[in-house]
């Protein structure tokens, strides 16, 4: 990740590609990759195979409970409505699509990781048609609830999850030459992500994001798994199931976040400087909660 963090900071240092370009490029990956990504994650899932009501009843719930704190903390201390979203979105979206199956499997190794993939297959909609609706509705113009319904339902994103949903409920296969094509066109979406957010990546945003990052970065890593985990051991969740709701919980800013910030008129400095440093301390903080579950065996 950090690797392909600084390719892209290269690339814009280097002036291969201009502020302008870079916005471009990030509306690509927003219109283009990111719903095959989404596709992809649904298209031919067996949701009832591994799957464990509690666990997705538990993580499900969990999540709008970090939603609406996160809301309701963002309402009291920023005033700009633009902030809030990236705020929001920073602080419930975790990176779950890349930390949770490697994770899992380098603890218990593949083949058994069933339940990660399974929680993965419903957690990961729920992140984005939440963060569609919240970037929408802190969008700095007045709310308008049937012109954010339409807005949402047109949204990329969940064009993507519809059609992989749709898929799913009835059986449809598409030819496998487009599946080779949307399933490169979703694994590219990461990629470009990092490389964007390399690129527009600017120190001077600091500045005035400072704050308001430290909350998202302190709340990401340490209060949502902190309470969260503690959760999940009393409710008596425990191995991969545990250490698959350790990857949710414990994981960094998902880079979407910046991608739809950037291009649904919210605050892409404040979510692009989230992905990176909650990235970079949760090399850390992922490891001690790891350590301290696995010590007092949870898992």
């Amino acid at each position: 990740m950090f690797i392909l963090l600084l390719i892209g900071a290269a690339v814009r240092r280097k002036g291969l590609l201009k502020e302008e370009e870079v916005r471009h490029l990030n509306r690509v990956v927003f219109i283009v990759c990111y719903p095959c990504m989404m596709f992809t994650n649904l298209y031919g899932a067996d949701l009832e195979q591994a799957f464990d009501w509690k666990l997705v009843g538990f993580a499900a719930g969990f999540t709008f409970a970090v939603i609406g704190a996160a809301t309701w903390l963002t309402l009291r201390i920023e005033p700009d409505p633009r902030s809030r979203g990236a705020m929001i979105q920073a602080i419930y979206r975790s990176n779950f699509v890349i930390m949770g199956l490697p994770v899992a499997m380098n603890i218990y190794g593949h083949g058994n990781v069933a339940v990660t993939a399974m929680l993965i297959a419903v957690i990961v909609p729920i992140y984005n048609v939440m963060a569609v609706i919240i970037l929408e509705v802190f969008r700095n113009r007045k709310p308008n609830p049937a012109e954010i319904c339409r807005d949402v339902l047109k949204n990329p994103i969940i064009l993507g999850g519809i059609a992989g949903l749709f898929c799913v409920l009835t059986g449809l296969s598409i030819p496998k030459f487009l599946e080779g094509v949307v399933d490169d066109l979703g694994v590219t979406a990461m990629t470009m992500s990092l490389i964007v957010l390399g690129a527009s990546f600017d120190m001077s945003t600091l500045r005035h994001t400072g704050r308001n990052l430290v909350i998202c970065v302190i709340s990401r890593l340490l209060i949502v798994p902190g309470i969260g985990l503690a959760l999940a051991a009393a409710l008596g969740f425990r191995d991969v199931v545990f250490v698959t709701l350790l990857a949710m919980m414990a994981a960094p800013t998902a880079i979407a976040s910046f991608t739809m910030a950037q291009s649904m008129d919210s605050d892409g400095e404040l979510a692009g400087n989230a992905v990176i440093f909650s990235s970079v301390f949760a090399c850390l903080t992922m490891f001690l909660w790891l350590f301290l579950y696995k010590t007092l065996g949870i898992f």
